[in-house]
């Protein structure tokens, strides 16, 4: 993919979040966890999710999750979403994740892709209606 090259920029949007890849979250190689991503995406995934849901959500599927490019220690790792559906209790959320790395030379490229939706539940953990959205 052209965006998973080096010269890739940022989206011109306020990301989502960002976090730096520290040692704890990497094997020994150097090479950060899968799993730690996956959670990290499902953060960013779900905030404008809490937003449209004005209250509590619950992640429901991981409709698709690719990797792209590894992270490393110290990668800048920004997590870019917009909402792309919403049903009657679901808010469906795509993620784009961006590395920034080696600062003395700076790069960026795409490292992963994934769309998850969440459910918006009341207090008692069971499904409610998404409110009206705000003109």
């Amino acid at each position: 993919m052209h965006d998973s090259h080096p010269g890739t920029t940022l989206p011109q949007r306020e990301p989502t979040l960002r976090v730096a890849a520290m040692p704890a979250d990497a094997n020994y190689t150097g090479d950060i966890f899968g799993g730690w991503l996956m959670g990290q995406v499902d953060v960013a995934g779900s905030i404008p999710a809490v937003h449209r849901a004005k209250g509590r959500v619950a992640t429901v599927a991981v409709n698709s999750f690719v990797f792209k490019q590894p992270i490393f220690i110290g990668d800048l790792v920004s997590f870019y979403t917009r909402i792309v559906k919403t049903g009657t209790t679901s808010v469906t959320v795509d993620v784009e994740v961006y590395v920034q790395r080696n600062p003395s030379n700076p790069q960026c490229y795409k490292v992963t892709e994934a769309t998850l939706t969440y459910v918006a539940v009341g207090e008692d953990r069971k499904p409610r209606p998404l409110p009206p959205e705000q003109e």
